[in-house]
């Protein structure tokens, strides 16, 4: 049984140059495999191993007092679902394109998913909002959240600005872990939205805490597992080999789909 883990922390590193020999070390050392991002504003990683090597990983990082109780996501696979290690550098760990949305002067509004279910059940007034790219929501969401129609998060400022709705409105909005959420909730609040939460710990968080009340069908995660149930446990979708999207059973069953070749999403573009 492989240990999967994913975790994030905005937080200042100028020295982020030095500690990517280090990181990569210490993971090739401990048979991890996955990818580390390092910015001058934060930390992102997600890997697996045995539980042994992923406790050493967790010892490691917080020898460093700046990433000292960093939450994680775990969950549990049969098998490696990652290829190789890889520790890089980016100007950010999950990229806007906006350098004045800096989530580590800014902490924003959390609601926990036992609270957001409760306002679920009851039918409180809420726009639920799904921050997160097209090929992710087929997958799954929340019941009546906002589809952007976004194809990458760079999309997402000008996206929310064809929002019709009245800005006084509460909005819950979530991610797959949540780091999404961070820089979206600052996007939100400088467009002039008055009420603006992100679901602690994003849909995963959700899932162990609430279940899969209010969900439909599964949630993307961005390794060979494709995705997960409401239990966390990898469900049944896969991936095209030529176009990367995720497919349903009812994709694999589709005429226009291919073993290593096309699926319906990039069908007509291959074949014509």
């Amino acid at each position: 049984m492989f240990v999967n883990i994913a975790g994030y922390r905005f937080v200042d590193l100028p020295d982020r140059d030095n500690l990517r020999a280090p990181f990569r070390e210490k993971c090739t050392s401990l048979g991890l495999k996955g990818t580390i991002l390092l910015s001058p504003n934060g930390i992102n990683f997600f890997l697996a191993g045995t539980q042994e090597s992923i406790n050493d990983y967790v010892s490691f990082l917080e020898e460093d007092s700046r990433l000292t109780g960093i939450p994680m996501h775990i969950t549990y696979s049969e098998y490696q679902p990652f290829r190789r290690m890889l520790v890089r550098l980016k100007k950010e760990i999950i990229s806007l394109g906006m350098d004045e949305i800096r989530p580590v002067e800014n902490e924003g509004n959390y609601i926990n998913p036992s609270q957001f279910k409760t306002w679920l059940d009851e039918g409180k007034e809420v726009i639920v909002l799904d921050t997160r790219n097209d090929y992710e929501l087929r997958v799954g969401s929340f019941e009546n959240s906002i589809d952007l129609d976004i194809k990458s998060f760079r999309e997402f400022p000008e996206a929310v600005k064809r929002l019709d709705y009245d800005k006084s409105t509460p909005v819950v909005m979530f991610c797959t872990g949540g780091i999404r959420c961070e820089k979206a909730s600052m996007v939100m609040e400088s467009q002039g939205w008055g009420e603006v939460y992100q679901i602690r710990g994003g849909v995963l968080g959700y899932f162990k805490e609430a279940g899969g009340a209010h969900w439909k069908g599964d949630c993307f995660v961005f390794d060979q597992r494709v995705s997960l149930d409401t239990e966390l446990m990898e469900a049944d979708h896969q991936m095209c080999f030529n176009c990367r999207e995720p497919l349903s059973p009812d994709d694999l069953k589709s005429e226009k789909y291919s073993l290593e070749e096309y699926c319906p999403y990039c069908y007509e573009r291959v074949v014509s």
